[in-house]
């Protein structure tokens, strides 16, 4: 490889390095199952060994989201075994894999790679990102399939897109918000003819409608899933089994300790805690260990104002770029939104975490237009730096005493 080549590579393989570091060490603390892994590790296990989501007697088991994120988590299980690491190491991988996708995405939209590397940086350096990378959760999945679908449509690969947001929906519903987004940036409305229309319906209707069936093959093609017999065929049963997960969803408004509202996420107004303990055995006097799924403050509090300028911008510029953030945001913020009296947790918002980084990025190639000054955006990414070392023990449950902790509760809503 050519000096020059690798003065282009090396930063982001050390930003992939120690993305991929962080992220699997003490992947296997805390033990045990924490938060929602007790449904979606057993859950995994269950397809990977059955076909179909059973419960510890045997039974079929009422889910109310799609295989594809768990049947993910299953190969962890597969290839490591039924335990904390196996079934993290996947979200672990795919987190990782996310930071190069966003670098992707990034050289795409602004081909500068000093603008690519930030975006990864930053990505790497998110609290909620490695959270997220860090648990049997579905929702690392779902922002990886969304972020992949918009890098697909950049490369032009239109039907490979549709096929990404289907696994997106597949994984969880809130996936399929993006479609009419999708559709409307890939139209060009001055040129486009009937058969334009039914070419764009095809790809991000029809595909994703068939990889979100196939995605439910283990459930086809076993007898022994929820509802599989509910109905004269497979298809009315699944069409039941929907009815039912619906039914779930629209009545999911019981309170919760950590129920965050839409309106808070950006701000970071009420953090998930996925794990808390007090350790009687720590050196000081009373000592606190903690996951809390909560973005790096710096990062999202200066983000809030990069998408107000980004959106001023493309109100006066209507160019592409902006338009393909600001779509990305709405597919996976705005939506949200239309369910206010629904049960919704701020970890929801890793989807919008992508774009929010490249609305940044987006300021950033703007105001480098005006002075050429990247000292500050070095400065930036310190800042950020700073502020993900200083709350990096509460991400991976690491014993500190409880001053240390109470410490970084920096508000009342954060505990």
């Amino acid at each position: 490889m050519s000096k020059s080549r690798l003065r282009q590579y090396a930063p982001i393989s050390l930003i992939i390095g120690f993305a991929l570091s962080l992220r699997l060490w003490r992947l296997s603390t805390p033990s045990g199952y924490i938060f929602d892994e007790v449904y979606y590790a057993k859950n995994a296990n269950s397809l990977i060994s059955h076909g179909v989501e059973l419960n510890e007697q045997m039974n079929a088991e009422f889910v109310v989201h799609p295989p594809v994120g768990k049947w993910l988590i299953g190969i962890g299980i597969k290839f490591f075994g039924n335990n904390e690491f196996g079934w993290r190491v996947i979200a672990a991988l795919v987190g990782t894999a996310s930071v190069l996708l966003i670098y992707l995405v990034a050289q795409r939209l602004f081909n500068s790679s000093f603008l690519s590397n930030t975006a990864a940086a930053l990505m790497a350096l998110d609290g909620l990102h490695l959270v997220m990378s860090r648990v049997a959760l579905l929702d690392i999945f779902l922002m990886f399939f969304i972020l992949l679908a918009f890098y697909l449509i950049l490369t032009n690969n239109l039907w490979a897109s549709g096929v990404v947001i289907g696994l997106a929906g597949a994984t969880k519903w809130s996936g399929f918000f993006l479609v009419p987004l999708l559709i409307l940036l890939t139209i060009n409305f001055k040129n486009a003819n009937i058969f334009v229309y039914i070419k764009r319906i095809a790809q991000f209707v029809l595909v994703p409608s068939l990889v979100y069936l196939v995605s439910w093959s283990g459930w086809i093609i076993t007898s022994s899933g929820w509802a599989r017999n509910s109905g004269s065929n497979f298809l009315s049963s699944l069409w039941n089994y929907h009815l039912e997960i619906l039914n779930f969803h629209q009545g999911l408004t019981e309170k919760h300790s950590y129920a965050a509202n839409p309106w808070s996420w950006l701000v970071i107004g009420r953090p998930t805690s996925f794990y808390y303990e007090n350790p009687g055995n720590c050196a000081a006097a009373s000592c606190s260990q903690e996951i809390l799924a909560i973005g790096t403050p710096v990062l999202w509090w200066f983000g809030v104002f990069a998408i107000a300028i980004t959106f001023g911008l493309f109100l006066t510029k209507r160019d592409r770029v902006s338009a393909f953030i600001l779509a990305g945001i709405a597919g996976t913020y705005l939506s949200w939104f239309l369910f206010q009296s629904r049960t919704m947790f701020y970890f929801y918002a890793i989807s919008i975490l992508p774009f929010l980084i490249l609305a940044l990025i987006y300021t950033f190639n703007w105001a480098m237009n005006f002075k050429d000054n990247k000292k500050f955006i070095y400065g930036f990414i310190f800042l950020v730096a700073i502020n993900f070392l200083y709350f990096l023990p509460i991400l991976i449950g690491v014993e500190i005493p409880y001053s240390q902790w109470l410490a970084r509760m920096w508000f009342p809503s954060w505990i």
